[in-house]
């Protein structure tokens, strides 16, 4: 695939909401396109299920209604954890998904979405779109047939509602705790047993004490499954989600075949949603905790020896697999140093302004 296929997005994707929406319509000349979009996600998750919603009405807004995509939530098209797949074999022209769902095919999938003491979003963004990832990613992904576009993301999640406090790592022995992914196989290594169960499962399983603690997303989301009614212990951070990213997949062979001004409406909608959002979900995270202290959960903090030993266990793993699988090892190397660069900037000054204003009275 040429350069210019690909990355015009990578300039275009960083447009001012209000130039996209300024942007003409399509020419009339233009022909009609129906594509099938398919979700990983429920309608009930409706900022993460909304995002696939923006890029459609924007994509048909851009182009006069001719280019129209018609989303389908998780297991009407295929299964949540099959989109990818689908993607790629054509079964849909395009998807929204979560990298990090299929490790399974190839662990530096998950740079796509988060890795345990990664990124945060505004991070994510700027190793995305202006610090190699996009390209990186993309290589990597045209494996699958795919072409991927950063498509939203949560923001830092929490570290989930435990049934009993936690005071150190000691205390993770034997704790049957819902966490998939990578931050699972970290919380092995700590003494942890973690079990993977969809969302439906999870509030069932810690409500017969199946799990002692569950993970899920933040504040809005969680009220919603009514974790708080049974599990009063809400931790954070969630260390191994510092700014998951959520991601539109499209069929490579329907990209090439898109006329360039649909490949244009196409790339502003995408980070039209992606900027979306982290816009809404930091603004409706706030008074959902809000409420949640209302009803009497309890904030902690992560004991040091937890977060020390998580980080520790967490490169150990990473410079382990780079050893042994290239495109791995291509991503994280790179990967890591612009995150090690960031860190330094951050810490200057974006730690220290919200420290002051966050904690100084």
């Amino acid at each position: 695939m040429q350069r210019r296929d690909f990355l015009t997005g990578a300039g275009a994707a960083m447009l001012p909401l209000a130039a996209a929406q300024a942007a003409p319509a399509a020419s009339t000349s233009l022909p009609t396109i129906r594509w099938r979009m398919a979700s990983s996600f429920p309608k009930s998750l409706d900022t993460i299920y909304g995002a696939a919603e923006t890029l459609s009405r924007r994509v048909a807004a851009l182009t006069g209604d001719r280019f129209q995509i018609r989303v389908f939530a998780g297991g009407e098209l295929v299964p949540g954890l099959q989109v990818l797949d689908a993607v790629g074999n054509g079964t849909a022209e395009c998807g929204h998904s979560a990298g990090y769902y299929y490790v399974g095919k190839n662990l530096a999938l998950a740079f796509d979405t988060a890795v345990p003491f990664g990124l945060t979003a505004r991070q994510q963004n700027a190793w995305m779109y202006a610090g190699g990832g996009l390209e990186a990613l993309r290589r990597l992904y045209a494996k699958y047939n795919v072409v991927q576009f950063p498509g939203g993301n949560t923001g830092t999640q929490m570290g989930g509602w435990f049934r009993k406090e936690i005071h150190s790592l000691a205390d993770l022995r034997g704790l049957k705790m819902r966490i998939p992914g990578i931050g699972g196989q970290i919380m092995a290594k700590l003494g942890a047993v973690p079990q993977t169960l969809p969302g439906s499962d999870i509030y069932p399983a810690l409500e017969r004490g199946a799990i002692d603690a569950a993970e899920w997303v933040g504040p809005y989301d969680d009220e919603k499954l009514g974790f708080h009614k049974i599990a009063k212990h809400y931790y954070y951070p969630g260390w191994w989600e510092g700014g998951p990213q959520l991601s539109f997949y499209v069929n490579e062979a329907s990209w090439r075949a898109l006329p360039d001004a649909y490949r244009q409406a196409f790339e502003v909608a995408t980070a039209e949603a992606n900027q979306l959002m982290l816009a809404q979900y930091d603004a409706k995270n706030p008074p959902a905790m809000l409420r949640l202290a209302g009803q009497g959960v309890q904030l902690h903090a992560f004991p040091k020896d937890i977060m020390l030993a998580a980080r520790r266990t967490a490169f150990q793993m990473y410079e382990e697999e780079a050893r042994t699988n290239p495109e791995f090892a291509a991503i994280y190397r790179s990967w890591k140093a612009f995150r090690d660069t960031e860190f330094q900037w951050f810490k200057i000054a974006e730690a220290a302004y919200a420290n002051f204003n966050y904690y100084v009275k």
